[in-house]
């Protein structure tokens, strides 16, 4: 979802930052939480709060973030029309992610993402995260799917490992915080420079 369909960084940078300040932590520049993004919430804090402070950091992200998570929410181009196309062809679609689920499910229909995909699947939603490969059978599983003629779409090497370790292609873009470069050194199947390029390849 984030830095694939969306971008979402700059509520979520203000949560991490204004949480971290109030823990009395050196505040991290912005460059350095954006590339630390992509995994569960509590592995990015983690980084930058002592580790007795881990618990208490966790809970006050997610008290704040509903009051800034609309906060310069931008739809990625060609998001809208990616997800419509596939919808078109009878392709069952799913997003899942590290990103809290009713978060997660609140920004899909905010976005109107939950037109055309009614599986959102997020962090606490199962007991994993990726890249653990249960989670992508589990996400398979609800769309009576299997990894046979799957792929996963993202734009971080944690989407690449988490295709990897399911045994599925990963089709990036490097929309998020990381270059065609970095995602195909990555181990990406392709990556392409926006979604509507990815669009076209499929088309």
């Amino acid at each position: 979802m984030d830095g694939t369909l969306i971008d979402q960084t700059s509520g979520i940078i203000n949560c991490y930052r204004k949480v971290i300040r109030s823990l009395g932590q050196p505040e991290p520049d912005d460059q350095s939480i954006r590339r630390s993004l992509g995994g569960p919430m509590a592995d990015t804090m983690a980084l930058f709060v002592a580790k007795n402070q881990l618990d208490d950091a966790c809970r006050a992200f997610r008290h704040y973030f509903p009051e800034v998570m609309y906060e310069g929410l931008v739809i990625l181009p060609g998001a809208l029309e990616l997800i419509e196309y596939f919808h078109g062809t009878g392709t069952p679609q799913a997003i899942f992610t590290n990103k809290h689920g009713d978060t997660a499910r609140q920004v899909s229909h905010h976005c109107d993402f939950d037109r055309f995909i009614t599986t959102c699947i997020g962090n606490t939603d199962t007991p994993w995260a990726k890249p653990d490969p249960r989670l992508t059978r589990h996400v398979l599983s609800r769309l009576n799917a299997s990894t046979k003629g799957a792929c996963l779409i993202g734009d971080s090497p944690t989407d690449v490992a988490t295709a990897t370790a399911a045994g599925i292609p990963c089709y990036t873009v490097a929309t998020g915080a990381h270059s065609e470069v970095e995602l195909m050194d990555a181990g990406a199947s392709a990556a392409f420079d926006n979604l509507l390029s990815l669009k076209n390849a499929f088309a």
